[in-house]
């Protein structure tokens, strides 16, 4: 992994495959915080976007919470609950503070999240690109989020606040926006109203002339239903919290871990489930 004080370069066999950025200077508006992109399929393609019009908070690739302890750690407007999205000044911040590891291929990072009234959690984000075959590698992101603060907090999200089907907040994926909506599926469902807010062990999104293949590589992950827009934009996310609040006591902590094959292609649903057994193989 190359880098400069506020970038660094992952590789996969050489090949520079996703650009991640720990001190963007964004508005606070946006939540500032560490994110991947471009992240490029190994033939080059883009599979990300960065503050597009329709959403200037969506960026890249990384991990993203609307509702900690009713600080925005999303971006944009935060929804409260019998008055729809407002604009609240309530926007934390994640911070880099150092990489524990740097190779070619990955790091480990830690991370402050920060809102105005002081830090909350202290995250640890592990990433590794591993080669999977010539046209396909994967994305390997391990984030661990521990409450630093005294009292009880908790994780919420839109659908917990009163939207329902916005249980979005956790790790997130806007991708490429092109003239035509990815299609969506899983091992046993196509479609976004099918696939939407429902717990699967993988789900694909593809593109013209890509794939990205989302799997949740812990026991607890793959209990997370799944948060997925294609036709408003592209965007697949892994919901912390769906049904309920997601409590973190003080000094305990909160782990996911999501696997993403980066295709070129436009694969179908066996090749989809190969290329992830390979990925999330022990």
């Amino acid at each position: 992994m190359t880098s400069s004080n506020d970038t660094a370069v992952l590789r996969v066999a050489g090949r520079p495959v996703g650009r991640y950025v720990t001190r963007p200077e964004l508005p606070a508006r946006l939540s500032p915080r560490p994110y991947l992109h471009p992240v490029t399929t190994l033939a080059g393609t883009a599979v990300t976007e960065l503050t597009p019009a329709d959403h200037a908070h969506h960026l890249g690739v990384g991990v993203a919470v609307p509702d900690v302890e009713g600080f925005n750690f999303w971006g944009g407007r935060t929804y409260v609950r019998d008055q729809g999205p407002t604009e609240l000044d309530n926007h934390g911040s994640q911070r880099h503070v150092a990489f524990q590891l740097r190779d070619p291929d990955g790091f480990v990072e830690e991370l402050r999240w920060v809102a105005p009234g002081g830090e909350l959690l202290r995250e640890r984000r592990t990433v590794a690109a591993t080669e999977l075959t010539d046209q396909a590698w994967a994305l390997d992101l391990t984030f661990s989020l521990t409450n630093v603060t005294k009292d009880p907090l908790s994780i919420g999200s839109p659908a917990t606040n009163g939207r329902p089907g916005a249980a979005y907040g956790g790790f997130f994926w806007r991708a490429r926006k092109e003239s035509s909506a990815p299609e969506v599926f899983s091992a046993g469902a196509e479609g976004e109203e099918r696939v939407h807010g429902r717990p699967a062990d993988w789900l694909a999104l593809r593109g013209g002339t890509w794939t990205l293949v989302f799997a949740g590589a812990t026991e607890q992950t793959r209990r997370d239903p799944w948060f997925v827009r294609t036709e408003e934009y592209p965007g697949v996310g892994s919901s912390l919290a769906h049904g309920e609040r997601l409590p973190i006591p003080p000094g305990e902590t909160v782990v996911r871990r999501v696997v993403t094959v980066v295709a070129d292609g436009r694969l179908d649903r066996d090749a989809a489930a190969a290329l992830v057994r390979k990925a999330v193989s022990p």
